[in-house]
């Protein structure tokens, strides 16, 4: 986790800057991630990690990053800090911490890290506000549902508008049916090799998502089999993600 806002170079901060219009409007929240591969049982050591930097987070009133991790049922995890634009890559989100706790006692932070993960890497995404099926209100944390099921649509570079028109199509589809099952749709971003939606559903348990789900699929009837009959012949690959966004493991500020 301590590579996830890498210092980059003058001419990446250049490239970088262009994307800022991302998020200059109301439509996109942008989120650097942050995702380890975590070797096999190697996770509990991984999460003492995680507990130590909320722990010093906390009690040092750490300014400057929040970030929720989610927990998947593969071995990843992944860490979501919001960003208001790319030029913030420009900044040390730990910089705080590391003033009040002193660069030794900060890098202790990290011990329990060393020989936890096969891989990691950092990338951005984008919350889209306008794709997104949220008729309560938009929040990526729910009360009470920390269950996630996470779907990638990877998308061929010639159904770039096609995909787009799906999502659409299947956010009014869903708000003429009311459906229950809400989503957050988010985009690959810089750092993502190819092009990919993400769609992020919440629940309280696997079993409430699955009822969900089959409330949902009842409800939408011809018309949903017709678009998911459309979605599969526009999508390379999907790919379907489980697991838990863990609070505990977590660091907003109030």
């Amino acid at each position: 986790m301590k590579s996830i806002y890498t210092v980059l170079s003058a001419v990446m901060l250049i490239l970088l800057m262009s994307f800022t219009t991302w998020a200059q409007n109301d439509r996109y929240q942008l989120y650097v991630v942050h995702e380890d591969h975590i070797k096999d049982g190697k996770m509990d050591q991984h999460h003492k990690g995680d507990m130590d930097i909320v722990k010093a987070a906390k009690a040092n009133n750490m300014k400057g990053m929040n970030w929720i991790t989610f927990v998947a049922d593969d071995g990843r995890v992944m860490y979501l800090s919001p960003i208001k634009n790319m030029g913030e890559l420009d900044n040390n989100p730990f910089g705080d911490l590391e003033k009040k706790m002193g660069k030794e006692e900060f890098d202790k932070l990290f011990d329990s890290y060393d020989g936890t993960y096969s891989k990691h890497g950092d990338y951005i995404l984008r919350l889209d506000n306008e794709l997104s099926y949220m008729p309560d209100g938009m929040t990526t944390t729910p009360e009470g549902e920390n269950y996630r099921r996470l779907v990638f649509y990877h998308i061929p570079p010639e159904h770039a508008e096609k995909a787009e028109e799906i999502a659409r199509e299947a956010k009014k589809l869903y708000t003429d049916k009311n459906a229950k099952s809400h989503y957050r749709v988010y985009k690959s971003g810089f750092g993502n090799m190819g092009s990919f939606f993400m769609v992020a559903a919440s629940a309280k348990s696997e079993q409430e998502m699955n009822s969900k789900r089959e409330e949902t699929k009842n409800l939408l009837g011809k018309e949903g089999e017709t678009l998911r009959k459309k979605i599969e012949d526009t999508f390379t690959d999907i790919e379907v993600v489980t697991g838990h966004i863990k609070p505990e493991l977590s660091y907003v500020q109030n």
